[in-house]
């Protein structure tokens, strides 16, 4: 069945992509690389101002997270539990450890310069990639999303719990916290000044919450609906799980995406919607902006959660940012 869709202008597709669900993508800031990894089982590596496919590296299962340690090397986390360090150039791809269940999220802790795996056996483990064993940090439910700033690693896990780490003190989480939205945890990005976080669900929602636990910044925290639409014949509202966001480095900001095919830009200090690009031709399954905030990559890749259907390809676009589409104003 053909999804007639037509891009804007100021975008364009990676050539070369995923062949099944794309499960993440992350961006490299000194040559505007992009990692992006699959159910297909490859995490495949693209120049976006080229428009090019540079490297593919295959994996005996799905990949379900990527990140980049510096301009030449990233890593994996995959469905047969492995971690995996990924060399680009020449392409080389090698084990650093397993979790005993899937690793579903990675963030690279440049403070520490250590990889971080957060799995669904429940634990995160910093791996100090100069051969001592991996430190273990027991979490309360199966890790479903990680993000890192600074010192402060944050964990989102099933059951709603949030749990803030401080890198340097692995004793115990410096807060264990419950998510303020209902409904299960999706995402979880750190804000750029470092101040909190901003936490989405699967119920069309997203929370913007602060770090410092004092009475007076605890008041500042709110949530907000979004990613939802009214039926015009019925007024029915279908209500969108929000897979994916995004902060903007330079202004602040935050883009979403969401299971309707849509991305938002919002003001999370003036609780403003900055602006909504066309619809894409299926769920939202990741964001990512490169270092400058001058790129936008959005996987449109069906998320199945209508189970199996006829559905668009799998597609990464890459969106040059006007200043008006994530600036203040």
């Amino acid at each position: 069945e053909e999804f007639p869709f037509s891009m804007s202008a100021n975008e364009f597709e990676l050539s070369g992509p995923p062949s099944d669900g794309v499960s993440s993508l992350a961006f490299q800031g000194a040559n505007n690389y992009l990692l992006a990894s699959s159910w297909d089982k490859n995490a495949r590596l693209y120049d976006t101002d080229a428009n090019q496919l540079k490297a593919s590296f295959t994996h005996p299962a799905p990949v379900l997270d990527v990140c980049f340690q510096n301009p030449e090397a990233g890593f994996s986390g995959c469905l047969d539990n492995a971690v995996r360090f990924l060399e680009f150039g020449p392409e080389k791809i090698s084990q650093i450890g397993t979790h005993t269940a899937p690793v579903k999220c990675l963030v690279y802790a440049k403070s520490i310069g250590c990889i971080v795996s957060g799995s669904w056996d429940k634990t995160v483990k910093i791996w100090d990639r100069r051969g001592q064993g991996p430190n273990l940090l027991q979490q309360p439910d199966k890790v479903y999303t990680m993000d890192v700033h600074d010192n402060k690693l944050i964990v989102g896990t099933a059951g709603r719990h949030v749990w803030i780490w401080d890198i340097r003190n692995l004793s115990a989480p410096e807060q264990r916290r419950e998510s303020s939205l209902k409904f299960q945890t999706r995402c979880i990005r750190c804000t750029t000044d470092g101040s909190g976080y901003v936490l989405s669900s699967i119920e069309g929602r997203v929370a913007v919450e602060f770090f410092d636990p004092s009475a007076e910044q605890q008041a500042r925290k709110y949530a907000f609906k979004c990613h939802r639409e009214k039926s015009k014949t019925d007024q029915q509202e279908t209500i969108y799980p929000v897979n994916a966001l995004a902060f903007h480095p330079v202004h602040g900001t935050f883009a979403t995406g969401g299971c309707d095919g849509m991305v938002y830009v919002w003001d999370g200090k003036n609780r403003k919607r900055l602006c909504q690009f066309h619809r894409y031709p299926t769920s939202i399954a990741a964001l990512a902006f490169n270092d400058s905030g001058s790129k936008l990559a959005i996987a449109s890749s069906y998320t199945f959660e209508e189970g199996e259907k006829d559905h668009p390809a799998d597609s990464i676009f890459v969106r040059m940012v006007s200043e008006a589409e994530v600036k203040p104003k």
